[in-house]
């Protein structure tokens, strides 16, 4: 069961479990932040994007501290899957379930379009659907989406295959004009170093039917659906 996480000002739940429920036929339910525990059954967790409580202070700040983030954190040690999507990106980098940081994007203006994304290396439990170089187009919609890292530390997420996904251009390079908010490196995904974690910027969650600008988000959704219940495309 895929267990989306809801907070005070989450505005993609509804979306993620549309997605994993009605697109891709899994088990999908709601998990209020204050529950202490997961629920029952739970196989991957998904923390969608929004504006947890308002973004005070910085965006994902408070929500580190809901009680349900406890026992997510529990489940990742373990090896659960989680997928945190924008918002859901900057919680789990504010828990430290994620190195480095999300800022205000460089030209400190929100953005919101389709981007292009390179997947840098094709692994479960998130990139099987893909091959490495392989590009997908997704949308973004954020104001603090840079994703900031040190030098030394970027290094290292890269030598350990942590940077699963880059803002590319169309024809696949990594050029400055592709980067929509100034992220180093043009990160758009990293992982934790076992891989089980995956926080992206940009939303899987609405590119998952033609109707509504692309299905490439079933390449990131789909693949979790597959590790998740042993399926296949």
């Amino acid at each position: 069961m895929f267990s989306v996480i809801q907070f005070p000002g989450s505005n993609d739940d509804l979306d993620l479990r549309f997605a994993m429920k009605s697109v891709l036929g899994g088990e999908a339910r709601l998990a209020w932040h204050k529950d202490a525990t997961l629920p029952a059954g739970t196989k991957a967790v998904l923390v969608p994007g929004g504006f947890s409580y308002g973004d005070y202070l910085r965006c994902g700040a408070m929500a580190r501290f809901s009680p349900i983030l406890a026992d997510v954190k529990r489940f990742a040690d373990a090896g659960g899957p989680v997928l945190g999507i924008c918002n859901g990106f900057q919680i789990l980098c504010e828990a430290g379930l994620l190195p480095g940081a999300l800022v205000r994007n460089h030209h400190l203006h929100f953005v919101c379009d389709f981007v292009h994304v390179r997947v840098e290396h094709a692994r479960a439990p998130f990139t099987t659907r893909a091959r490495p170089g392989d590009v997908i187009r997704l949308p973004i919609k954020h104001g603090e989406g840079a994703y900031h890292a040190t030098p030394e530390l970027l290094s290292r997420l890269e030598a350990n295959g942590q940077l699963l996904l880059r803002y590319v251009d169309e024809a696949g390079q990594a050029t400055p004009e592709a980067n929509p908010n100034g992220s180093v490196g043009n990160v758009a995904g990293v992982t934790n170093e076992r891989g089980n974690v995956l926080g992206l910027m940009p939303h899987p969650e609405h590119a998952v039917e033609a109707g509504l600008g692309g299905e490439d988000g079933l390449v990131l959704l789909g693949s979790l659906h597959d590790a998740v219940t042993g399926g296949s495309r």
